[in-house]
């Protein structure tokens, strides 16, 4: 974990410090981000090196600190133990700077729509759900959660394939949807872990008994890093309004939405999904200083004129936490 005292952070504070309490430090938080490149055509492109990318913060440019590709294991860009190009007076970020952050596979939380509008087409749903949990790979650990009015957190995260199965099929159609509600609440438990996060949304489309409002939930979804992927059956089509929040919730957070006309087109929806997360470069960083407290942007290009042809999806921007703080050597827990 990088720790700085207090004291060297905010000159003047010294004395204070020293007679209040010596052992005060400032828990600093790196900025996690699932990035993926595709060619005109879609299709990915791999290979790529850290020195190829380049990334803005409000127009500040950041050094990447970590950096991996796929499922491959993250490496350490920089000399975290010495705390080179670190500003501890943000507290900003998605989780404590340490090491541990450095894991190999994402958390994957998978939301099924199980309201009463799910009953047609329902078993096909669960078809498709199962053989994408299959389908991750080993080093995922993958939480199934279900909603109609209410969240129902079926299994938590695990690697037991067998476990999560089992929770795919206990399912029953049910309630009225409210599907901001538990999207909200999906988020949060996602924000509880370290490294890639992802959220699959399996959606009917129809929204009436949510009260959070989905824009709220996307700047959630921003600021904890996590990229929330949808699909919908076609009726989510014969609401405009559902269909553009859809497409502009995944896009903020550098997922993707995908409306299946059909059973097909859901196992397709699903496997484009399985391919993105094994294509996604994962890179983070620790914000230079900022006195923005507000909404920050982020901007992700590539370096050299061979790779500006390619095109970058990642999520654009988050809002900071307040600074945390840590006594007698303990750290601060949790991240935004």
């Amino acid at each position: 974990m990088v720790v700085l005292s207090l004291a060297a952070a905010f000159p003047g504070t010294k004395r204070a410090v020293a007679q209040a309490n010596p052992d005060i430090h400032v828990v600093v938080n790196m900025v996690q981000l699932n990035v993926a490149v595709t060619d005109k055509q879609g299709r990915y492109i791999t290979g790529l090196r850290p020195e190829d990318f380049a990334i803005v913060e409000d127009g500040i440019l950041e050094r990447a600190a970590t950096f991996s590709e796929g499922n491959g294991p993250a490496r350490s860009l920089s000399d975290l133990a010495q705390g080179q190009g670190i500003s501890v007076v943000q507290g900003a970020g998605d989780g404590p700077a340490t090491l541990s952050n450095l894991v190999n596979g994402a958390n994957v939380f998978v939301l099924f729509d199980t309201s009463d509008y799910m009953y047609r087409g329902f078993v096909f749903a669960q078809d498709a759900i199962s053989d994408f949990i299959r389908s991750l790979g080993t080093a995922d650990k993958i939480a199934f959660y279900s909603y109609s009015r209410d969240l129902s957190r079926a299994s938590g995260l695990t690697a037991d394939r067998g476990q999560l199965l089992r929770a795919v099929r206990s399912t029953v159609a049910g309630d009225q949807a409210a599907l901001y509600n538990a999207l909200l609440l999906t988020l949060k438990d996602a924000a509880q872990n370290t490294g890639r996060k992802v959220v699959v949304v399996f959606s009917n489309g129809p929204v009436y008994s949510s009260v959070v409002p989905p824009e709220d939930v996307a700047e959630f979804a921003q600021s904890a890093g996590v990229s929330v992927y949808m699909i919908s059956t076609q009726q989510a089509r014969l609401e405009p309004v559902s269909t553009a929040v859809f497409d502009r919730m995944t896009a903020a957070t550098g997922g993707k939405a995908y409306f299946a006309k059909n059973w097909r087109d859901e196992h397709m929806a699903f496997n484009s999904i399985r391919d993105d997360l094994d294509h996604l470069y994962s890179l983070s960083y620790y914000p230079k200083a900022n006195q923005n407290s507000g909404w920050r942007s982020i901007t992700v290009k590539l370096v050299g004129e061979k790779l500006k042809k390619y095109k970058v999806r990642t999520r654009n921007g988050y809002r900071p936490q307040p600074a945390r703080f840590s006594a007698e050597g303990k750290s601060a827990a949790g991240g935004n």
